[in-house]
């Protein structure tokens, strides 16, 4: 008797993942930031910020808008851009500008304001180099480690991840931060302009280089510097068997065979997607490649619903992918969003963080992609850390509203 009930107990044991996969959205996001929460505390101080400076600078950005350059009333500001002062992404926000020397005053203080080299990095009416010069200091060469990777690969090529890294850690970056501190670093040295692309290859180039090309004069508005990549082929998977917490569900317009959609999504997925998605260990799954019989309709929201994350190329305005997004979003559940350079993102979701990828031609795009896997990977590991870190229109508006599967 005793063995059998040991046998029972055992099949028990072996069908609880099973089981798992079919909790209810609001119970896996609640687990997902219980665990992220966990791995915060756990993993040690980061000597950098935990964002992009574009990310910091949009926000400082607000603060000189709305108080034409004055100090604003912390409720005051985050009431203007629609977000809780008091939720954990606008704290981080707060401190993050904080670290890229952007603001002062802690996510507790009555007012915020910006640093006198925050004001000359936002401020559209001082020349165009001053501000330029001022961003690149921010984002690049105040942070003491990007500043020595800068110095140390200067007029060099852009080395590979592996060499960045390894060099990360000659400047005392632990370990498990080596990956975000090269992905931060590298989208940071492009937005300022310090990575741009010379001879067929990306570029590592002096400040004054840089600012050697900008016109003599002129005001503000420092151009931005554009996004971009190949195809991949895989073998099908079944739902049945997928593991929900290690797939990246990929959201794209696909289109038949040959078309210009199926060759778009085969290029993002092979050479930026699935590359960018490596360090995390998620397998990337397109909708083409979910191998059930069934509803297929079905079986897409379950890995909407269920994925740990959700990459979404919003390129062609396909509604399919609209309608997928929208899923994602009542369920709050973590977000990456692509587009084509040449597109416009629609007004609904354009206040969401958007990777822009320049494909209007392979040498735009070519020298560029280890640069927009790296954005792609420095977004990633934003959401998965804290997935409340990214607020979208039905969360912002109806923050009550859940998400359940029947």
């Amino acid at each position: 008797m005793k063995k059998g009930m040991d046998k029972k107990a055992e099949g028990n044991k072996k069908k609880a993942p099973a089981r798992e996969t079919q909790k209810a959205p609001e119970d896996l996001y609640a687990k997902r930031v219980e665990r992220a929460a966990a791995d915060r505390h756990a993993r040690k101080q980061r000597p950098f910020p935990a964002c992009s400076f574009e990310e910091a600078l949009d926000f400082a950005k607000q603060i000189f808008t709305f108080g034409s350059g004055q100090p604003v009333r912390r409720l005051l500001i985050f009431d203007h851009i629609g977000k809780s002062s008091e939720s954990g992404p606008s704290r981080q926000l707060i401190t993050n500008s904080n670290k890229y020397g952007l603001i002062e005053g802690g996510y507790q203080a009555e007012f915020l304001k910006l640093t006198q080299k925050g004001a000359r990095a936002v401020d559209d009416e001082i020349p165009r180099r001053e501000q330029a010069k001022a961003r690149a200091e921010l984002a690049v060469l105040d942070i003491p480690v990007f500043n020595q990777l800068y110095e140390k690969f200067c007029g060099s090529k852009l080395p590979p991840r592996a060499a960045l890294i390894d060099a990360a850690s000659d400047f005392s970056i632990p370990t498990e931060l080596g990956e975000e501190c090269v992905d931060t670093f590298i989208v940071n040295v492009r937005f300022a302009g310090l990575l741009q692309t010379l001879s067929g290859s990306e570029r590592l180039i002096t400040l004054d280089h840089f600012l050697d090309s900008l016109p003599a004069s002129g005001v503000g508005n420092t151009p931005r510097i554009a996004h971009t990549f190949e195809g991949a082929g895989g073998a099908l998977i079944t739902a049945s068997s997928a593991e929900f917490e290690k797939t990246c569900f990929y959201i794209t317009p696909i289109g038949d065979e040959g078309s210009e959609q199926r060759k778009h999504s085969d290029l993002f997925l092979g050479s930026i997607v699935e590359p960018a998605m490596d360090q995390f260990g998620l397998k990337v799954i397109r909708a083409d490649a979910i191998d059930k019989p069934g509803t297929i309709t079905r079986q897409i929201i379950d890995y909407i619903l269920r994925s740990r994350l959700v990459i979404a190329d919003l390129s062609f305005h396909n509604p399919n992918v609209f309608y997928e997004l929208a899923i994602r979003h009542a369920a709050k559940l973590p977000i990456v969003q692509i587009i084509r350079l040449s597109e416009r993102v629609p007004f609904d979701l354009n206040q969401m963080r958007t990777i822009r990828i320049d494909t209007s031609d392979i040498y735009s795009l070519v020298p560029k992609i280890e640069s927009y896997r790296s954005e792609i990977a420095s977004q990633t590991r934003r959401v998965l850390e804290d997935p409340t870190s990214s607020d979208n229109p039905i969360s912002t508006f109806a923050p009550s509203l859940t998400v359940t599967i029947g």
